[in-house]
């Protein structure tokens, strides 16, 4: 019997930024040929970024769902092609002028409406003017059903939302916002259609990304999902469910979540979001925690749990600090947690966050579960001190990356570097010339020990600070830069995979 190879290496590259029609990446053609690409590659796995209804800022970590996807990432071409909508219909919007790059303020205002044209067409809707097909009717159906336990909070909250001019919850009418039983069923009523319309949005998300994936998994690849510790306040969870999370009687926080201060912030990073009630989860066999995992690893293959730390202890927050210099340290739930999920939801493939300045009691916890941490290439060249980040350090239980979607692409980052840290990055990467530099920090990753190496997509094209995913702690400009469509040539796919055969990963 052939023995499973356990090297294998992937892809990082968030959906948005694939290279489609009408302003953002989504689950079109152009997804599916990335694939092929992947697979042309000698690549194991597609990794992505949290797939929720993004928020304010446009970060995908903080979403209005953590149940919910993204409706940005419906395909526009294939509800064309099922007849929902016509090339005119989507020709008439604004998707932004620019092809490289996400311009979520257009999005906005434009794809909704092409949505709500297309769950009209559907004759689903209450303005139908025809009724909907009983293929698509019973299909529909089965979906709300199947996921009512979610969808229904989570679609009348965006109902909510949008009848409140986008306000967050925590101003709404008493009745609402403490969710008073009369209230809800009189806003159900009352907002029906509205409900229905984010209800289709969720199945045509679902249909689509279940076919992608499929499609994915039928050619060899993984798809590595990621999934934020925390949820927003402003959001259909907190919302819908105050007693998971520490609130007063007005369901406002008493605590919110964040940094301390440390080298890089004199002020630490005030997240804002609500933080767990542990000891009412614990009580609950942590059915919550088990909702949403579970629904993760029906999403992905292989779930990277962000900011695992905050399982050991997490930093707490005094609601309304300006800042998160004052807050303290509280225990987390451990390993319970963990060995819970594998209970109920048997042995799965997670993995850890574990980046930052980690405690011995996190290091432990890591352990204790057994799941590989994380390494980042550019976090290793300090001369000053051996890093557990250079890579005769590593085991083979982690996964290595170059950078993540936080970092500057590995160009711009060595080009940034002092002298000193560069000079120990070339003579320890045995860089000889400039254009060596991104491959032979591919080739430190992809030879190293460790299992399982993830090179975001812009490393191996070579990109400089203009194709940067996110700069953290700043607002405006991150999440936006998209392939261009013509970089990704039989060429690349050639090199990337004679490298990865090289060191044993294909």
């Amino acid at each position: 019997m052939a023995v499973k190879k356990s090297r294998k290496c992937g892809v990082l590259l968030p959906v948005s930024s694939i290279p489609s029609k009408y302003g953002i990446g989504s689950f079109s053609k152009e997804a599916y040929e990335f694939i092929d690409f992947l697979h042309d590659a000698g690549q194991s796995y597609w990794q992505i970024l949290p797939l929720g209804p993004t928020s304010y800022g446009d970060s995908p970590y903080q979403s209005f769902s953590t149940f919910a996807g993204n409706p940005y990432f419906i395909d526009i071409e294939k509800l064309i092609n099922d007849n929902l909508l016509t090339k005119k219909d989507a020709d008439k919007y604004d998707f932004g002028s620019e092809p490289e790059y996400v311009d979520y303020a257009a999005m906005y205002k434009s794809r909704f409406k092409l949505l709500r044209t297309a769950y009209e067409n559907s004759g689903l809707s209450e303005k139908s003017k025809s009724k909907s097909s009983p293929e698509l009717k019973k299909a529909f159906d089965a979906f709300v059903e199947a996921n009512k336990d979610w969808v229904l909070d989570y679609s009348l909250f965006m109902a909510l939302k949008n009848a409140n001019d986008g306000r967050s919850w925590n101003t709404w009418e008493e009745g609402l916002r403490l969710r008073k039983k009369d209230a809800i069923k009189k806003a159900f009523d009352e907002y029906s259609d509205e409900v229905r319309f984010y209800e289709f949005q969720q199945y045509l998300f679902a249909t689509q990304w279940v076919e992608l994936k499929g499609y994915a998994n039928s050619k060899g690849i993984d798809i590595i999902g990621d999934i934020p510790i925390y949820v927003a306040f402003d959001s259909a969870d907190t919302w819908s469910r105050p007693e998971l999370f520490q609130l007063d009687e007005n369901n406002l926080p008493t605590d919110v979540a964040g940094c301390p201060p440390d080298a890089f912030s004199a002020t630490g990073q005030l997240w804002g979001n609500p933080l767990y009630k542990w000891d009412y989860h614990k009580k609950t066999g942590y059915e919550w925690w088990m909702k949403r995992l579970a629904h993760c690893f029906d999403l992905y293959d292989v779930v990277r749990i962000d900011h695992f730390r905050g399982f050991d202890e997490y930093y707490a927050i005094p609601y309304g600090s300006p800042n998160a210099i004052i807050g303290e340290w509280r225990k987390g739930p451990g390993i319970d947690l963990f060995d819970t999920m594998k209970k109920v939801l048997g042995k799965r493939r997670v993995i850890a966050e574990d980046l930052g300045f980690l405690t011995p009691s996190v290091i432990k916890l890591v352990q204790k579960t057994g799941f590989p941490g994380m390494k980042i290439l550019q976090f290793a060249f300090d001369p000053r001190e051996e890093s557990d980040y250079l890579p005769h350090n590593y085991t083979k239980n982690c996964i290595v990356y170059t950078g993540t979607h936080d970092n500057e692409t590995t160009l711009a980052w060595y080009n940034q570097l002092s002298r000193k840290d560069r000079a120990f990055a070339k003579k320890y990467m045995n860089i000889k010339t400039n254009k060596d530099i991104t491959w032979e920090f591919i080739r430190g990753a992809l030879a190293s020990v460790s299992d399982t190496a993830i090179i975001p997509m812009q490393d191996y094209l070579g990109l400089g600070s203009s194709a940067r995913i996110n700069t953290p702690s700043t607002l405006g400009g991150n999440w936006q830069w998209r392939l261009k469509g013509d970089e990704l040539t039989g060429e690349l796919a050639d090199r990337m995979k004679d490298m990865a055969k090289l060191y044993g990963r294909v």
